[in-house]
């Protein structure tokens, strides 16, 4: 059965819950609680969406293209495409934001991947997602959401996903893919 992102779950590691709230082609709407100590485990790029964060409680610390931001309960804080990113809550107290992604394109069936490797675990010490078959996921959805670590080029983090499609292809991978979206 599919991954019902509609239902919360959480990476372990970096102490995120992720809980869809709506999707369509204009956004994908979702909400994001980090406990304290949790963070996003790699700086990285959404080469075609803009990432809107609307903090709803604590402190979202981010560090864009460098820069240290923080943006506090009440605020709002946009992040257009291609803006390198991480975000971090070293606060005491729950960070809990409602996160958008505008256009919304397929980023439903992204998070069910996405949601589907944290479910089962297949995370790394710090909390990362198999980016192997992340790669392989998102070159089989043919996914227009994408996101990339920021240390890597786009035409090089093109190639790594053709190369994980070949080797997913032969590992098959694929079962696990309709599994998590079909």
């Amino acid at each position: 059965m599919a991954v019902d992102v509609y239902q919360p779950f959480t990476n372990p590691v970096t102490k995120e819950t992720f809980r869809c709230l709506s999707h369509n082609e204009e956004a994908y709407i979702t909400e994001w609680i980090v406990q304290p100590g949790g963070y996003v485990p790699f700086e990285h790029v959404h080469v075609t969406q803009d990432e809107i964060f609307h903090i709803k409680q604590g402190e979202l610390r981010l560090v864009l293209a460098g820069r240290e931001q923080i943006g506090a309960a009440g605020q709002t804080v946009i992040i257009p495409c291609g803006v390198r990113q991480i975000a971090y809550n070293n606060k005491p107290e729950v960070l809990h934001c409602i996160l958008e992604y505008r256009p919304g394109l397929d980023t439903y069936k992204v998070f069910q991947c996405f949601g589907g490797l944290v479910l089962d675990g297949e995370l790394d010490r710090r909390g990362l997602v198999n980016p192997f078959k992340m790669m392989y996921f998102m070159k089989r959805m043919n996914a227009r959401a994408l996101a990339r670590p920021s240390y890597v080029p786009g035409p090089v983090f093109r190639l790594l996903m053709n190369m994980f499609f070949m080797i997913g292809s032969m590992a098959d991978w694929e079962k696990q893919y309709r599994r998590y979206t079909e």
